[in-house]
């Protein structure tokens, strides 16, 4: 239920705005459900293909700000079409209850994601994204479900059905029922039909049930009808009735206006008469309080002195400030929850007086407190990322032609410690790193060094859109070099920094070291052996780890990078999965959808090797699983020269956002491949080139496994390996597999008991069907494994 009166009163609102504001931008959704039910076709050859075409016209409906769940799907699709279509016919299977096969996609993608994810930490398949692909298949059933806009629809509306977080089913039923009951006041409504029907064209579904309205309803409510009128500045009954010449007076008492009130007023006047706290606080420094606490002060100091009526409020605070400022709540873009703006006859007294003398920016202190400045660089003459990070750079006070460079001060001012964000200009446009000022100007240079590289880094639109911002001096006046940030605006830009680049935590006492000796322990391999793999890895930086299933290859290839590091240290370890979709997009950079375009992303390579550039002293590995399966040339592109030994440090400049980058000298390269894959009979010359090969075989006669083998002193044990020894060289000695296709000894580690039934799961599961796969064409011997096998339990 909710209170149908006010509905009406936003359809009066609707309607007056449907034909010329409402219906050019949204006519997408019309249009969205015709493409779709004109190609939807689940039983295609190609379904990933036809999933692409059928979703193309959704535009920001599955695709927005940090939430991509079209592009999702549709790469899930790619990599396991069969999959997906499963998932959709489920999905679309009107004779089960809604919420269950919603649930059902859910737990579906999550599975893809662990598979194909690439790293990915999101599927993005949330309630919003499957009711918007039942409302595309069912457009006269289905509406798309967003929470946000239903809590403000129930407030506006004042609905009686109860949404809350995290109770998904309950919210689903309940949104169902109140759409379905706005849809039914709709339908009343002849003037909105033919409103509808006078707009829509052959390109737009019907929409006969009015079910896609409802939802353009709904989405008006959320975001675009207000019932309140715009706000007004108050107090709207009260004055201190004081005149432009009382209150010059007032600013010429230094018993009054003390240095610090000045400060408030000068501030305040160059914001343009109006502000926050909170944006005061970012522009030219100190706190919040010191505005709110100093204003509320000098009120009462203005009291006392004028004896002025004052404010007759039950909020102490509210009593004061109304004596200089009119003000009202904050718009949600601003930053800050309340404006104030100055009385008109104090900001003309302000006008009248000289306050040149008076300090704009908060002061760095007495003991020379840090400051904070923002440097560009032109990457035709220097670039942030051709710095090493802790590498020195010096910055000319002068140009070519002996000039001082503009805004001449800020060079002088700067101070060895103060900290600077690092931007380069056209054509990369980001701010790509942090430095400090390592000592100050002597007369011709200053020098600074580079202290971090950043992952991603933070596009200059991106900045340029924050009101919190809008005063910094390299966006009011650009032309220059070195411009000063207020510490509000340094720490502003640096959450925004954080916000993709976040800080590798502090060091965990707590991680566990790592020696060869636990290497030897733990894997089952000669200490020779060891030794061997450790100088092909260190010489070659990269290196391939091959062998038949179950060698336990990519188990070494972690506990190689923990060997070599002396610990455990998961931070300066990625992993990753190859396979035939893998892209140069997902592994460097690519752009991908967002709200209204596409965004340049950066890939878990890219990251990575940033990650390790700002730790030049510390080794670093990116393990890379099946890596035969992934095309080298298409995913590395121009970087595959970059990852050689002979080329490490070695720049190049990126042709995505041009620029520099170099892969770390640190960072070594670790891949597997399973030498039993029979669709792998060639392998990628670039990845021959660049990579040495390392042979793992079974580690049954291993000391360690011999070790291993008697702690659980259990003789079906015995007799098991004794048979998978003998089926090895059965393996070997077979032509059409050999060495690459023995059975590893991983499957027969780590059980917490060696039990029958453990054992055999193993050979149930995990080793028959392998022999089934091997000798598809030889019932006779596959028969007579599995006997001799499962004889062991006799």
């Amino acid at each position: 239920m909710f209170d149908k009166s006010l509905l009406k009163a936003v359809l009066v609102e609707y309607k007056k705005d449907f034909v010329r504001k409402q219906w050019p931008k949204e006519k997408y959704k019309w249009e969205a459900v015709k493409w779709f039910q004109d190609n939807w076709d689940v039983n295609t050859s190609d379904f990933a293909e036809m999933l692409t075409l059928s979703l193309s016209k959704t535009n920001n409906l599955l695709a927005s700000a940090n939430n991509f769940p079209g592009a999702m799907i549709q790469n899930f699709a790619k990599a396991a079409p069969e999959e997906v279509r499963g998932m959709f016919i489920d999905l679309f299977d009107e004779g089960k209850e809604v919420y269950e096969r919603v649930e059902g996609f859910k737990m579906k993608s999550a599975a893809l994601l662990e598979k194909y994810g690439n790293g990915a930490i999101q599927h993005f398949q949330n309630e919003n994204a499957i009711s918007t692909y039942l409302w595309l298949r069912y457009p006269d059933k289905y509406y798309i479900y967003k929470f946000s806009e239903i809590e403000t629809i129930v407030s506006k509306l004042k609905s009686n059905y109860s949404f809350k977080r995290g109770a998904y089913a309950d919210n689903i039923r309940n949104f169902l029922k109140l759409y379905n009951e706005i849809c039914a006041e709709l339908r009343q409504d002849e003037e909105l039909i033919e409103l509808l029907k006078s707009q829509l064209t052959e390109s737009c579904y019907p929409d006969p049930e009015l079910r896609t309205l409802t939802i353009d309803v709904g989405f008006y409510i959320s975001r675009s009808y207000s019932e309140m009128p715009a706000e007004e500045w108050r107090p709207r009954d009260y004055s201190p009735g004081l005149s432009v010449d009382d209150w010059v007076r007032l600013l010429q008492d230094s018993e009054v206006f003390y240095p610090s009130s000045l400060e408030i007023m000068k501030r305040m006047k160059d914001y343009g008469g109006q502000a926050t706290c909170t944006q005061l606080s970012i522009k030219y420094g100190e706190t919040k309080n010191f505005y709110n606490a100093g204003s509320s002060s000098l009120a009462k100091r203005i009291a006392k002195k004028t004896g002025c009526p004052v404010m007759d409020s039950d909020s102490e605070n509210f009593r004061w400030w109304p004596i200089l400022y009119v003000g009202k709540n904050a718009s949600d873009d601003e930053d800050g929850s309340f404006i104030w703006k100055l009385r008109d006859e104090l900001a003309e007294a302000l006008d009248r007086i000289d306050l040149s003398k008076v300090q704009l920016y908060a002061s760095t202190g007495p003991g020379g407190e840090r400051g904070y400045w923002w440097l560009n660089a032109n990457p035709r003459i220097w670039s942030f990322s051709n710095l090493a990070v802790g590498e020195v750079q010096s910055y000319t006070l002068y140009n070519e032609n002996g000039n001082r460079r503009r805004i001449f001060q800020n060079f002088l001012d700067a101070k060895a410690g103060d900290m600077i964000i690092g931007y380069e200009a056209s054509p990369v446009k980001k701010i790509v790193a942090l430095g400090k000022v390592s000592a100050e100007q002597d007369g011709e240079r200053i020098y600074f060094e580079k202290v971090e590289g950043f992952t991603s880094p933070i596009d200059y639109q991106t900045l340029r859109g924050c009101p919190e911002l809008e005063h910094m001096e390299v966006f009011v006046n650009p032309n220059g070099s070195l411009f000063k940030l207020t510490k509000g605006e340094f720490d502003f830009i640096l959450d925004l920094i954080r916000e993709e680049n976040p800080l590798r935590a502090a060091v965990d006492t707590t991680v566990e070291e790592y020696s060869k000796e636990d290497f030897l322990n733990e894997v089952f391999m000669a200490e020779e052996k060891y030794e061997r793999l450790l100088s092909v890895m260190k010489n070659k930086k990269n290196i391939i780890l091959q062998g038949a299933p179950g060698v336990g290859k990519t188990f070494v290839a972690k506990r190689l990078a923990y060997s070599v590091m002396g610990e455990k240290d998961e931070d300066r370890i990625e992993f990753v999965q190859f396979h035939q979709n893998y892209s140069y997009e997902d592994f460097i950079m690519g752009y991908k959808p967002v709200e209204n375009g596409f965004e340049l992303k950066y890939g878990v390579f890219y990251r990575f090797c940033q990650k390790a550039a700002n730790q030049p002293d510390k080794d670093y590995f990116f393990i890379i699983d099946e890596i035969n399966r992934g095309n080298m040339s298409k995913i590395f592109g121009e970087l595959l020269m970059l990852i050689e030994r002979d080329y490490r440090g070695t720049k190049a400049t990126l042709a995505y956002n041009g620029l520099s980058f170099s892969v770390p000298e640190r960072l070594h390269i670790i891949g597997t491949m399973n030498t039993a894959d029979r669709s792998l009979a060639m392998i990628d010359y670039a990845l021959r080139r660049r990579f040495s090969f390392f042979n793992m075989e079974p580690g049954f006669e291993s000391e360690g496994f011999g070790r291993y083998q008697m702690g659980l002193a259990n003789e079906t044990f015995n007799d098991l390996i004794s048979k998978i020894k003998d089926l090895n060289k059965e393996i070997e000695n077979d032509k059409s597999l050999g060495k690459g296709f023995c059975i590893g000894h991983s499957y027969f580690c780590g059980a917490e008991k060696c039990t029958e039934e453990w054992m055999k799961a193993i050979v149930e599961y995990e080793i028959l069907p392998m022999l089934s796969e091997y000798w598809f064409d030889d019932n006779t011997k596959l028969q007579r494994w599995e006997n001799v096998l499962n004889g062991v339990f006799q």
